[in-house]
């Protein structure tokens, strides 16, 4: 599994800012009001980050040795994929929030604070899962072994000796 890059999350961040500010412009030129994410998803975004590191701490402890049971290899990938596909939802969630944000922000009349707030707190929290994946998808990672090679390391001796 290949770690998150920063050009897949710059991806989901920007597919997330046009989906925040198209999803409001279409909104308004309905008629009506603009899009405000519940008070909750800030919440459950940072809970979701919580929880992430929460589940990777064993198998960081696992592969550390600082545990004597063992770590199902199943689970730890399962954990792995959970972190990295939290990042990339942190990441989608902080461009809407960032796209709803520049699109009140260009609007001539001042929106209501509580709106503002709530796209603000989404807006941070998605920053968090993003971080939180991040450190998750890190501690994860299995040290290299000194005795795994990597094919084509292997040392040849001279032809015909």
């Amino acid at each position: 599994m290949k770690r998150t890059g920063a050009g897949i999350l710059v991806i989901a961040l920007v597919i997330g800012a046009v989906s925040g500010f198209v999803l409001d412009t279409l909104l308004t030129a309905m008629g009506r009001a603009t899009f405000a994410p519940a008070a909750s998803l800030p919440t459950i975004l940072a809970l979701l980050g919580a929880i992430i590191v929460a589940l990777a701490v064993p198998v960081y402890r696992a592969t550390r040795g600082r545990t004597a049971r063992p770590i199902d290899p199943f689970r730890a990938l399962r954990i792995a994929m959970l972190a990295k596909a939290s990042s990339l939802v942190g990441a989608a969630a902080t461009g809407f929030g960032a796209g709803l944000l520049a699109f009140l922000a260009t609007r001539p009349v001042t929106p209501s604070i509580g709106s503002m707030g709530s796209i603000i707190a989404t807006v941070v929290c998605g920053v968090v899962l993003v971080v939180a994946g991040l450190v998750a998808e890190q501690l994860c990672t299995i040290r290299k072994d000194d005795d795994d090679d990597t094919p084509g390391d292997t040392p040849v001796g001279p032809v015909g000796a």
